[in-house]
């Protein structure tokens, strides 16, 4: 039950249209969206932001269990959540049709796609609907009206126009599928598919985006040591190497085998008191601001809204802010390496099905061991191991052209390449996957 006292001081925004967009799967919603259309013809686009941090106090329990973990972790047949399920399923979850307390941004946008102005504030909402991604992006291509349909096809609108001035601004554009599994009864995966970004997707995403960067911004102002998320600038000779590559192959290496090459080139994110940036996003100031129920640092970063930006005296700063950075990068890179190992895991057990049998891949690395390849449509990726590839020859490893040769036959075996090859062992206590060449 939510106090009386704790409604009046807060914005009441339960009247105004809200909605939340998330995974099918989903249950823990900790960010909505809402729009109004206002008499001058402008819009109000709210990001309310469920408002961890009123439930979750410094010196508690759950905040030091919280800060510990620093992360949820979402493995392929279950989450490790980082706060106790009654707080990220219930009373934090942004569920439809109940009053929840949230932090939010309210911006005042133009028919034309510009932010006007913004303002900060603790909020109480009511979501009139869920939806998940399929649900809203068949709302947007359809042609079926309402209001909830008019508002998402304007929101729409404001999001693509903000994506293009990021990508314009020098952002990166890479994307790149969620993969996914079907699994039986037992946990056992019968089906590997991907979840590729629609506009739908890039509504939520660049409406977060804009929440979190205009936080930074106003953070920054203030003069107070704050949490930034940053992004350094990749290494130079990587990227020289790359374009030199792309270059010289020209059309021939698939764009993914690219992304994924930029990607590796790149610097991590982190999270930083010393604010350089983010590069990938093209943003003078950014920080996490928007996921409050399964990253740490959001709370972190509400907490210092409330302090400086809200000027609420109360509220308390518990931890040092260089020494939490380290230690919620640190955490966040842990879980990244256990959501990789369990996709590997699972790719590993349908693999093992699939022993003998031949598929379409492209060569995604060339090292001394031998090539590494991803299969097309499963992106199960495995070794074809150097002395199966020319048993009777030598071979030459070029790294700076990406490539394998042979000294005999001349043969050339680059980064990039279509080959097909053939399933021979899938070892989950190794977590290796063996293909050779068909």
């Amino acid at each position: 039950m939510i106090p009386d006292q704790e409604i009046l001081r807060r914005r009441d925004m339960r009247d105004v249209l809200t909605l939340t967009i998330d995974p099918a799967d989903a249950k823990d919603f900790d960010d909505a969206i809402s729009f109004a259309e206002q008499e001058d013809g402008t819009y109000q686009v709210g990001v309310h932001i469920a408002d961890v941090t009123w439930y979750v106090r410094p010196g508690s329990r759950e905040n030091e269990d919280a800060y510990q973990r620093g992360t949820s972790i979402y493995l392929v047949d279950r989450v490790l959540p980082m706060l106790p399920e009654r707080l990220c399923n219930d009373l934090c979850s942004l569920r439809p049709g109940e009053d929840k307390l949230c932090m939010s941004v309210v911006f005042t946008i133009s028919r034309d796609a510009r932010v006007l102005k913004h303002k900060v504030c603790r909020t109480i909402i009511r979501s009139d609907c869920r939806l998940d991604y399929n649900q809203a992006q068949a709302w947007l291509d359809g042609s079926e009206t309402s209001p909830v349909i008019a508002a998402l096809k304007t929101l729409n609108m404001i999001a693509q126009v903000l994506r293009r001035k990021r990508m314009d601004a020098g952002a990166l554009d890479i994307e790149q599928d969620e993969i996914r599994f079907r699994l039986d009864e037992n946990h056992h995966p019968t089906d590997i598919y991907f979840e590729q970004s629609t506009p739908a997707h890039h509504l939520i995403e660049e409406l977060m985006l804009l929440a979190n960067r205009t936080i930074a911004t106003m953070l920054s102002q203030t003069g107070k040591e704050s949490v930034f998320r940053v992004h350094d600038k990749p290494d130079r000779d990587k990227m020289e190497a790359l374009r030199k590559f792309q270059r010289k192959m020209g059309d021939r290496v698939p764009h993914q085998t690219i992304d994924m090459l930029t990607i590796r080139a790149m610097a991590k994110a982190v999270y930083s008191t010393d604010n350089i940036g983010h590069y990938g996003l093209a943003f003078d100031y950014y920080t996490h601001f928007t996921s409050p129920i399964r990253r740490y640092p959001d709370m972190i970063v509400h907490r210092l809204t409330a302090r400086y930006i809200l000027g609420e005296r109360g509220v308390v700063i518990d931890t040092d802010l260089r020494e939490a950075c380290d230690h919620l990068s640190a955490m966040e890179q842990q879980a990244t390496e256990a959501e990789r190992d369990s996709v590997k895991d699972f790719q590993i057990l349908w693999m093992q099905d699939h022993l003998g049998q031949d598929f379409d891949g492209t060569i995604v690395s060339v090292t001394q061991y031998g090539l590494f390849v991803r299969l097309n449509d499963t992106r199960c990726e495995g070794l074809v191991p150097m002395r199966t590839i020319c048993p009777n020859d030598y071979m030459d490893l070029d790294e700076k052209n990406f490539c394998l040769r042979t000294r005999g036959s001349k043969q050339c075996f680059i980064l990039g390449d279509p080959v097909r090859v053939r399933v021979i062992r899938a070892d989950a206590d190794l977590r290796q996957i063996d293909f050779e060449l068909v």
